[in-house]
């Protein structure tokens, strides 16, 4: 079977290695010139909407899916009309924008933090009165790792953060003072077959995932389960879907859902029986899902701006290193490294020493 992918970034690099020992091939379509996942198959160098370019790929591959959220939605269209596109377009018009998000969980009866979509300075004003401050003023559309957000603590800093961000749609959230971040990976089979990995802890800095350790017994799992079934049973979802929470007061308010394998499940290449990329491929060629069991205690530590050396990262037992081949750039994701150990102790005491590496050569 040869799968296409949209996006030859380094999820799709990993995608493709996963799916090599399944006998699947891959063609990239990607308009970078350096995509870091073209040497693990065919690269159709060429923009999303290049329709031309987008019928070459259709032509070349069984079926299709994605590894970032951002492809256009006409780019999303055009492919699903040919050849079957998994997920489906849906997830990926909700996913790019967050008000449509925001207005889904509502729909769902999933909580999540106060909100107001902001289009001009006026209606800014106003959803300051209606959210209230502490608030975080986003982009709706193309922000991550942090980037396109503004965080507004008293009255004064409005006009700052509109000239930074204004003159494109905007969402207010209010600000949420939680004690820990969690994310949900959820993968759904074309027979509606569903499976869960355990929740993963996910810290943070400079709006960029450091370290996520999945969570072997979470009393949150139930409840993370619950509203990450919902989302992908409404949406019809095939593939592996991420979902982001707050944990404030002890209970789950919903931060946004990433239609794909995702950063916060990259333990889960060593650390769970079957990995978020290879039951992302079962999911979408309608093979059997896998076991999203954990082999033992795990963790990832991401490398931001560059990696540490191999010969010191290979001198930590349990620590297996990945790495993106993508050049060195200040808050760039440019590898990471999988953690395991016999016991928690043992686990914290190595991501440390792996942290402390990333930190000293990375930013």
């Amino acid at each position: 079977m040869k799968i296409g992918i949209l996006g030859a970034g380094q999820l799709g690099r990993m995608l493709a290695l996963a799916g090599y020992p399944l006998d699947f091939d891959f063609v990239f379509l990607d308009p970078a010139t350096e995509a870091c996942a073209a040497p693990l198959g065919e690269h159709i160098h060429a923009d999303y909407q290049d329709e031309r370019a987008l019928a070459e790929f259709c032509v070349a591959v069984d079926i299709a899916t994605y590894e970032f959220e951002n492809v256009p939605a006409k780019t999303a269209e055009f492919v699903a009309g040919r050849i079957p596109l998994l997920p489906a377009p849906v997830a990926l018009t909700v996913g790019q924008d967050r008000l449509s998000e925001k207005q889904l969980f509502d729909k769902l009866k999933i909580p999540v933090p106060r909100y107001m979509p902001v289009a001009t300075r006026e209606a800014l004003e106003l959803a300051v009165k209606n959210v209230g401050l502490p608030a975080v003023l986003k982009t709706r559309r193309l922000g991550y790792d942090g980037k396109g957000q503004a965080v507004l603590r008293k009255p004064e800093d409005l006009d700052a953060a509109w000239g930074r961000l204004g003159g494109q749609p905007l969402i207010l959230e209010a600000f949420v003072p939680f004690q820990r971040e969690l994310s949900c990976l959820a993968v759904r089979g074309k027979g509606g077959e569903m499976r869960f990995y355990p929740v993963v802890e996910n810290v943070h800095r400079d709006g960029i995932l450091r370290v996520a350790i999945p969570q072997a017994s979470d009393p949150l799992q139930a409840e993370a389960e619950d509203y990450a079934r919902r989302v992908v049973e409404h949406l019809g979802y095939v593939g592996v879907l991420a979902f982001e929470f707050f944990v404030a007061d002890g209970r789950l308010l919903a931060n946004e859902i990433a239609p794909r394998v995702h950063n916060s499940g990259h333990w889960s290449i060593e650390g769970a029986v079957c990995s978020q990329f290879e039951n992302h491929l079962r999911a979408i060629a309608g093979l059997p899902l896998g076991d999203t069991g954990l082999r033992g205690h795990s963790a990832m530590v991401n490398f931001i701006g560059d990696a540490p050396a191999n010969e010191a990262l290979a001198a930590i037992p349990g620590v297996h290193i990945h790495h993106y081949g993508k050049t060195p750039k200040p808050q760039r994701k440019v590898g990471h490294a999988t953690v395991t150990a016999a016991s928690a102790e043992e686990l914290a005491q190595r991501v440390a020493i792996v942290s402390q590496l990333a930190d000293s050569v990375g930013d």
